[in-house]
This record gives C-alpha cells, structure tokens and sequence, in this order.
C-alpha cells in the first residue's frame, strides 16, 4: 500500500488505516505468530517496478506482462570486501561498485533469457542486496567487514550510506535497465547479523528508522509487542513515510505486532523470513497525534510544482 509521495504529502488517513490494518491482520494470524503481517507492505514513493516480495508492485506505467528481475548477493559483495583488506574508503567503494557492476550482468543477461524463452518483453534489473537468514548472506556482515565491531553501533547509518551508494552506482553503470529499488535491504528477521545485533540492544527501532534514511527500503520485518497499540504502529509508519518525501526516497514498512508475545520473546517464520526477536517500542501514545488526520502536504511541493 502507498500511503505518500514526494509531491502529494502524506495521506494520514490512510496510514491511520493501515496501522489498524496491521493489528487486524495480526490478530486473524495470531496462532502462526502473526504472520500475515509479512505479506502487507506500506510504502512513500513506491516504485512501480519493484519486483521484490511483498512489496512488488505492476504500475499503470508498466507492459501488461513484462519479466522484471531482482538479483540479490550479500555474500558476494561481502567476500569482495574482506578480500580488500584495509584500503581507503575511496578504494572500497571501487570495490564494490565493481562487484555490483559484475552482479548486475549477470543477472541481465539471465532476465533476457527468460523474457525469451516466455516471449515476453524484459523490462528492468533490479540488484538489491537482500539478505537471508544463512549466516553469510548478510548485509550486517558486510558493514561489520567494512569496520564495525558491531551493525548498530555509532557509524551504521556511514557504512551502510557508502554500501547503498556503491551498489547503486555499480548497476548504473552495468545497465541501462536498472530499476526497482536497487540498493541494500535492511529486513531484520532475514539477517542473521541484524538478529544478534537485536538480540544483544545494539540495534533498537530507533538505530533502524535512522539507517534506512540511507538504505533502500524501511523498517522491514520487524517484530515488536503484540499489544502495541495501532496508532502507536499508524506512527512508525509516518515517521518512515516522512523519511521518504523529504528525501525523495522510497521508504516502507513491514511490522509484525505478534499476538500474545512481548520483549524477550521471539518468533521463528522459517525459510527466507528467518527469525526475530521482539523489540520495543516506545510507550508514549501517539493517539492524539494519528487521530487528526487529513493530510501532511509536502514541504518540497512548491519547488516541485
């Protein structure tokens, strides 16, 4: 669900919506721990091409039938980076830019031969860093490779700013199809470096919210108290959607209040949705706030117009 963009603002009440969309969803999922929630995403500035699950969307600018692919490769990009050693951050960019460059042929190369072989057009290439629950396909091992003693501490949001820069570049230059969202993924639960950082505290809701400002999605695949209320949920998503229209950026979320567990709990999705911890939230109610709805316009709105 798109609840905002860059031009339009910020529909609030359709964020008030989703957030007791999510707690619906939540509840009617309650006996597989929710769930349900990993399949609802609710972005600013979706991108209409984006052919990650569950957020992929078909466009009105889109074919009626076109082969967009996503190729992924945190473990790939992650041995480039520990074979670099200690070389400057100019010389590390290079680095990966190039290791994004050779990603992205590849998987053009194996997308055209799809679209062929179904006789449909081919349309972008989407190389985003989305990591898996194996233990090195993890974009939070590659910032710890960057220097880090863990993701989380001071100097995340640097790391991860400089890892998302260079993918981008590197498809740029390998592509002229390049599209989706084409960048680094931050989901918790499918991060097996993001799990232990969660797990120890060193990374909160708030560390999260920060990094993606620079990474590029959201906050995805979090899971937090099943008693958190849906306004308090309706908030992180604004706060997010915010993060998205000023920066010009796609920004989403993907919450999971799991029903019955609270902090020091854990849940266990299996396969590529991995596991999480339950994190906190802030308590103070922001009822009030979601409750005027309307509309948050965009501070870029007259430059845009």
């Amino acid at each position: 669900m798109n609840v905002g963009s860059t031009r339009a603002g910020l529909n609030m009440d359709a964020i008030g919506l989703m957030g007791r969309t999510v707690k619906d969803i939540a509840a009617a999922t309650a006996q597989s721990d929710s769930i349900g929630c990993a399949k609802l995403v609710v972005f600013c500035n979706a991108v209409e091409d984006n052919p990650f699950m569950a957020g992929a969307f078909h466009g009105a600018s889109e074919s009626d039938c076109v082969v967009n692919v996503g190729v992924s490769g945190p473990g790939v990009v992650l041995r480039a980076v520990e074979e670099a050693g200690d070389v400057d951050f100019g010389a590390l960019t290079a680095v990966i830019r190039g290791t994004a460059f050779k990603i992205t042929r590849a998987g053009e190369l194996v997308g055209r031969a799809a679209a062929a072989r179904l006789g449909i057009p081919f349309g972008i290439i989407d190389l985003s860093l989305a990591p898996t629950p194996a233990e090195r396909d993890s974009v939070a091992r590659i910032l710890e490779a960057i220097g880090l003693e863990g993701v989380g501490t001071h100097g995340s949001t640097a790391a991860l700013a400089l890892l998302n820069d260079a993918v981008k570049k590197g498809g740029a230059m390998a592509s002229s199809y390049v599209g989706g969202l084409s960048g680094a993924f931050i989901p918790l639960s499918e991060d097996a470096g993001m799990i232990e950082a969660a797990e120890r505290g060193t990374l909160t809701i708030d560390k999260l919210e920060a990094m993606t400002s620079v990474c590029s999605v959201g906050l995805d695949m979090i899971a937090v108290p099943g008693d958190t209320p849906a306004e308090t949920l309706s908030a992180i998503m604004a706060d997010e959607a915010a993060i998205g229209m000023i920066n010009r950026k796609t920004t989403a979320v993907r919450i999971i209040p799991v029903a019955g567990k609270g902090v020091g709990d854990a849940v266990n999705f299996g396969g590529l949705l991995g596991r999480a911890p339950i994190i906190p939230v802030h308590t103070q109610s922001s009822a009030r706030f979601i409750a005027r709805g309307g509309r948050i316009p965009s501070p870029l709105q007259a430059l845009i117009n």
